[in-house]
């Protein structure tokens, strides 16, 4: 990678209007340009300005749905470039015990692109570990053994095309709140998509937290070992499903 890349790259996000576009977009849904206006506080026409700055610059995709425009993130790789950015510098103690509910529940549970993150998803990603359905391959990546190939296909996991023999397929993502690891890269989506498929996990409307539904505890306790407890359903609330894949119709 150039150096010229980096310091590209590193401009687009520095900037605080493009900064708030791109955390917005981390929850894997698109929006509209007058949505992530609204969000950045800016107007269209300057929001539409910044969001051609990030299209140009790769981080960035648009979708036409007939005569709307929608932005997405480019690709995963750039959520974990963003999650990365945030684990530099500590964690506050302050932020850990703020009172504020929408910081608690995305520490408790979130998603980080398309997989699950936060305290359960690093608590999925140890129980995984402690019973050999994972094992860590180096630095950078997890290795899905056949004990954990058989869990997954009786939870519901679809495994009728070969799994990836790549690192990308099972990643270790550093939790910018818990500053452990949790699994990420095509694993780490299938995990999600099954928890959501299953009614075990909802996602909170408008942002990037995630729910633990009643039926979720019952299998995470009976699957994984996970007891609701005052440490992780502190911010645990019951909420509609949101199905939809774009934010903003108009």
């Amino acid at each position: 990678m150039s150096q010229h890349n980096i310091s590209t790259v590193a401009h687009l996000i520095a900037e605080p209007v493009r900064a708030v576009i791109l955390i917005t977009l981390t929850d894997n849904f698109a929006r509209s340009a007058g949505a992530l206006a609204e969000v950045a506080g800016v107007t269209a026409q300057t929001a539409s300005s910044h969001l051609a700055k990030l299209l140009d610059g790769g981080l960035l995709k648009v979708e036409s749905k007939g005569r709307h425009r929608y932005y997405r993130l480019a690709g995963p790789h750039v959520a974990r470039v963003l999650e990365s950015l945030a684990t530099v510098g500590p964690v506050s103690q302050a932020w850990r015990t703020t009172p504020n509910r929408s910081a608690q529940q995305l520490r408790f549970a979130r998603c980080c692109y398309d997989h699950l993150a936060g305290q359960i998803g690093v608590a999925v990603t140890q129980r995984m570990i402690e019973r050999d359905y994972l094992v860590q391959r180096d630095e950078y990546s997890y290795e899905l053994t056949p004990i954990g190939a058989s869990w997954l296909r009786k939870l519901g996991m679809n495994f009728s095309e070969p799994l990836p023999d790549r690192a990308e397929h099972a990643s270790r993502c550093l939790d910018w709140t818990e500053r452990q690891y949790h699994v990420a890269g095509a694993l780490g989506a299938g995990l999600m998509n099954v928890f959501r498929s299953n009614g075990w996990i909802t996602r909170v409307p408008e942002t990037r937290a995630v729910t633990v539904m009643p039926a979720g505890w019952k299998a995470l306790g009976e699957h994984l070992s996970i007891e609701r407890s005052n440490q992780l359903s502190a911010t645990a609330q019951l909420c509609t499903p949101d199905r939809a894949g774009y934010r903003d119709t108009a």
